[in-house]
C-alpha cells in the first residue's frame, strides 16, 4: 500500500491467474461474496451489482450478532477486462465525502497486477482511512482472492 499523492491510496497485488478471471471475481455477485469479506467472521449478505456506467453496486457486510456495515457507489468507467471506475460511499462513514476507486488490470505470463487507487476527498479524509483497519481487512480480501482464483483455475483446467 502507497500513498501516491495527498488524497490517494493505491494497493498493489499481483494474482496468479489470468486477467480475465480477476475481472469476474471483481465485477460477479457470487464470486464477490467469496473473498470481500475482510477479516474472519464476516459475511456479505447484499452484494448487488448493475455493471454498466451510471449503474449502482450495493455491498452490506455483517458479523454476527448485530454489526453491519454498508456501502455502495455508481459506475464510472468499465473497460472490460482491464479497467473499473466507481465513486465509494459508507452508510456510516467514518471519513468526510466520497472516494472514487480505480480498479486497473494488467496481465503479464499468465499473472496478474491489480493496481487499486482510491481517491479521497481531501487528504483529511485519506489519513483517517489510513488510520483505520482497512489494510488488514483488504489483505485478509486479497488472501481469499487468491484462494478463489485458485479454484477457478482449477474449475477452467477441468473443462479444457
Amino acid at each position: 500500500m502507497t500513498t501516491p499523492s495527498d488524497r490517494e491510496i493505491r494497493i498493489t497485488r499481483v494474482f496468479d491467474a489470468p486477467r480475465n478471471l480477476v475481472w469476474d471475481a471483481w465485477t460477479m455477485p457470487e464470486l464477490i461474496r467469496r473473498w470481500m469479506l475482510g477479516p474472519p467472521g464476516w459475511t456479505m449478505p447484499v452484494c448487488e451489482i448493475d455493471l454498466r456506467v451510471g449503474g449502482k453496486y450495493r455491498y452490506v457486510w455483517a458479523k454476527e450478532p448485530d454489526i453491519r456495515m454498508g456501502m455502495g457507489g455508481i459506475y464510472r468507467e468499465i473497460a472490460q477486462p482491464e479497467r473499473l471506475v466507481a465513486t465509494e460511499k459508507f452508510d456510516a462513514s467514518w471519513y468526510p465525502g466520497e472516494g472514487v476507486g480505480t480498479v486497473v488490470l494488467k496481465e503479464k505470463n499468465g499473472k496478474t497486477t491489480l493496481i487499486q487507487t482510491i481517491q479521497y476527498e481531501s487528504r483529511e479524509a485519506r489519513d483517517i482511512v489510513l488510520k483505520s483497519p482497512m489494510e488488514s481487512g483488504m489483505s485478509a480480501g486479497y488472501d481469499r482472492l487468491d484462494e478463489v482464483l485458485a479454484s477457478l483455475r482449477g474449475s477452467s483446467q477441468a473443462k479444457a
